[in-house]
């Protein structure tokens, strides 16, 4: 139905759509069509019918059947809810979808980029009694929802407490005004509500993040100032070798492997991190990289934090580089000294292509003849000075970092757009999530554990925090489990001893190993699926994750049993980690753990090495997004969300969702927290179905609710602070007195006639008569409408 955008075509002045629709309709109706007008939902049906109303539009009835729609009279328009993206005609029946009204009327400036696009949103709910944040108010603590009566009507608020027991009601509808201060509440001061050291601290802190950001940049800026030779993958040659991955890629897998072609043919250095959980193909992408550079002519590096890792990559790459005139070589502590020698004066000479090895590779006695491309996998595992020495080796060398669970710093560059992402969420077919248990230490447990793995086939992990325990465990296992096989491993022994228990343990010789962590890191035995972690108490959040991830790789459901001491009471912080990661219990999850460890411990200086920063003064989320702001401040960029404003929307209706519709506090909030994020039409309707579907027909003060936060995306765009409907009119004020079209905004007020005046504040009357609160909403969303789209015309 090309008329709806009639007004949107190259050199026509633009009309307006909702006029142009009302026009059409009474045009079919005089030859005798019978029009309907549909929506998606009950919601946007009531608020397009409202609009074209005002424009105009009378007698419309609603239908339910097409038979209805056929036996309206003339004169007469019907309405329906359809699921259509747009209208059609069919003989005399006329419908006429709201896209076809609507179209693409409003257009934000530039691509909306989501904060932390690549998120995998955890709804991460403000609890009664948690820490909170307020733009503009500072440190407070949330004590609840209340209602409370606002300009004559219920309307559901947050309830916040801050020092000296002042109390703030904040508006449900603007909750984005809102975030966690993050883990560490106890340490968190409350402010002051009307003090002024909170807009001074958060000034200071914004000053400070701008120097950082301005760091961060440089660094970046100069890396894409640098040059590196492109990498193209040779045609042929590269398909057949892609075509001896035994699986199909996954759609993330794919779109990592397309990421990083992209990037290595740029013509600058890749600096791109692959976040994939334990066991999702992340491999498969460092082999693809690595056989483009290595085609190249390019040396290849892949550093890994342990022997046994190096010992599997190595097997891996010459497996599938075999066949191929490339040269593959090991340096680890496996390997004899006479062969690392050896090693070390061919990568000097060339003569090598692809090495893989640990931090031995980051010696300064090791010379490269010209390496091309540094694979890092786990990275979280390498300390600081490894790291610097790779900052040397890596100025004008492609970089590649993957990693199940990023360390808090690595993240948030990648969060802030410094660094390139890739996230691997999708599992490989047939995979299942581990099951975990949290249980205190009980023989029985363990023992039926372990013999119920042995019997269906399968072999075991037990691994346990010191060396020093491994003894009085062995002993354990011969009491309790005398039927099974049992070998040890730790990182102390002689590296021909180490290998060759586990070649056995691969070729399952072994029913159980019994190791220190030296497994946590990319070990891959199909066959092994449970694991039993002594003392889970002693590991942190991403070594219990990379534990648990080296059984459940096969079609296999794996099982792992986290166990604690008997009658010893928890430290906070050792049961918040087992709470989270028994909560992280599905497959993908990797990516949620590095952002609650972001939160646990903050990331820290993003320049330095401290690991814990200035994220204790303005709390976690409020920090992320500063950060951001800063980031694309100094890049020049357009700010997505300004954080620190909201608009107020005053109509005199109810506003809430009852405890009668949705009973359970905590998916109130979460709800909540999702609308205060909408920002457009499609979103806020899209959520209205999904509210719909879940909870069943939306109350009147839901409906209302989702107006109110249309109306304030409409002011968003318009730049207007606060609409105030009355009795006797509306009040729109400026934020800042600024309205982006000042030009238009005049002429508007000039076709109002004596209807409209600004006020001497700047703030804009319109003279209405609206008796009922209903009246004064639609008003409030037809008035905005008007000045948004004025508003888009000035941008």
């Amino acid at each position: 139905m090309r008329w709806a955008r009639a007004g949107e075509q190259e050199g026509e002045e633009r009309i307006n759509v909702f006029d142009a629709a009302v026009r059409h309709i009474a045009d079919h109706r005089a030859k005798g069509d019978k029009v309907v007008v549909s929506a998606w939902t009950e919601g946007s049906l009531d608020r397009l019918l409202q609009v074209l109303q005002e424009h105009g539009l009378e007698r419309v009835v609603p239908v339910a059947t097409l038979d209805a729609a056929m036996k309206l009279k003339p004169g007469e328009a019907g309405a329906t809810v359809l699921s259509l993206e747009s209208g059609f005609e069919c003989g005399k029946l006329i419908v006429i979808g709201e896209q076809d009204i609507l179209g693409d009327r409003l257009v934000r400036r530039g691509k909306r980029r989501k904060r932390n696009a690549d998120f995998i949103t955890e709804a991460s709910s403000i609890d009664e009694g948690s820490i909170v944040v307020h733009a503009e108010h500072g440190i407070g603590r949330f004590i609840g929802l209340v209602t409370i009566e606002a300009a004559g009507a219920p309307h559901e608020c947050l309830q916040l407490e801050y020092a000296g027991g002042d109390k703030l009601f904040l508006p449900v509808e603007n909750i984005e005004l809102l975030s966690r201060y993050g883990s560490e509440q106890t340490e968190a001061q409350l402010d002051k509500l009307g003090g002024v050291a909170w807009q001074a601290r958060k000034a200071k802190l914004k000053k400070r993040l701008l120097d950082m950001a301005g760091g961060l940049i440089r660094i970046a800026a100069e890396r894409q100032m640098r040059q590196a030779p492109p990498l193209i993958a040779p045609d042929g040659i590269y398909d057949e070798f892609a075509a001896r991955f035994p699986y199909d890629e996954t759609e993330d897998q794919a779109g990592a492997i397309d990421s990083v072609r992209d990037d290595l043919g740029a013509g600058r250095p890749m600096d791109r991190l692959v976040c994939g959980d334990v066991g999702f193909g992340k491999t498969e992408v460092a082999l693809r990289a690595a056989f483009i550079a290595a085609m190249n002519g390019a040396q290849v590096a892949v550093v890994v934090p342990t022997t046994l890792l190096a010992r599997q990559h190595f097997k891996t790459f010459s497996e599938r580089l075999k066949g191929f005139p490339l040269k593959v070589r090991q340096a680890s502590r496996l390997v004899t000294a006479k062969e690392l020698n050896e090693t070390k004066k061919e990568l000097a000479e060339g003569k090598i292509d692809v090495v893989v090895g640990t931090h031995a590779l980051l010696g300064a006695g090791v010379k490269f003849a010209n390496l091309g491309l540094l694979i890092v996998d786990e990275e979280q595992h390498f300390g600081v000075k490894h790291k610097e020495r790779l900052k040397e080796l890596k100025s004008d060398v492609h970089v590649l970092t993957l990693s199940a669970t990023p360390i808090p710093r690595t993240l948030q560059l990648a969060l802030t757009g410094v660094r390139e992402l890739s996230l691997i969420t999708t599992p490989p077919v047939d995979r299942m999530a581990v099951r975990t248990f949290i249980s205190p230490f009980d023989p029985l447990v363990i023992r039926e554990t372990l013999m119920r793995e042995h019997y269906r086939g399968g072999q075991s992990f037990y691994v346990c925090p010191r060396i020093s325990d491994l003894e009085e465990i062995q002993t354990f296992l011969r009491e309790a489990v005398p039927e099974l096989k049992l070998a040890v491993a730790h990182g102390q022994m002689p590296p021909g001893e180490l290998d060759d228990i586990m070649n056995a343990f691969y070729d399952g010789k072994y029913d159980v190993l019994l190791s220190t962590t030296i497994v946590e890191s990319g070990l891959d035995v199909p066959t092994a699926n449970t694991l039993i972690v002594h003392r889970a108490d002693m590991f942190g959040l991403a070594q219990l994750y990379q534990i648990r991830g080296r059984v459940g790789r096969s079609k296999v459901r794996a099982f792992a049993l986290f166990t604690l001491p008997v009658n010893k009471t928890l430290t906070t912080m050792a049961d918040k980690r087992l709470k989270v990661l028994q909560s992280l219990d599905t497959l993908g999850a990797g990516f949620q753990l590095a952002s609650h460890d972001l939160d646990l411990r903050g990331a820290g200086n993003l320049l330095g090495d401290e690991q814990s920063g200035h994220i204790k003064e303005v709390g976690f989320e409020l920090y992320q997004q500063m950060l951001e702001e800063a980031v694309l401040e100094i890049k020049g960029e357009e700010q997505v969300s300004d954080s620190g404003w909201s608009p107020q929307i005053v109509t005199g209706v109810s506003v809430m969702i009852p405890e009668s519709y949705v009973p359970d506090l905590h998916l109130r909030m979460q709800l909540y927290r999702r609308l205060g994020e909408l920002s457009d039409l499609k979103e806020i309707d899209s959520f209205g179905a999904e509210m719909i579907d879940r909870f069943g027909q939306m109350p009147a003060e839901t409906e209302h609710l989702l107006k109110i936060v249309y109306i304030k995306t409409l002011c968003r765009i318009a730049n207007v602070e606060k609409v105030e409907a009355g009795p006797k009119g509306l009040v729109v004020v400026f934020r800042d007195k600024i309205f982006p079209n000042p030009a238009g905004l005049v002429q508007f007020i000039s076709r109002q006639g004596t209807l409209a005046k600004i006020r001497p504040d700047h703030s804009l009357f319109l003279a209405r008569d609206l008796p009922k609160p209903e009246k004064r909403m639609a008003a409030a969303a037809m008035l905005m409408t008007q000045l948004a789209e004025i508003a888009g015309q000035g941008k």
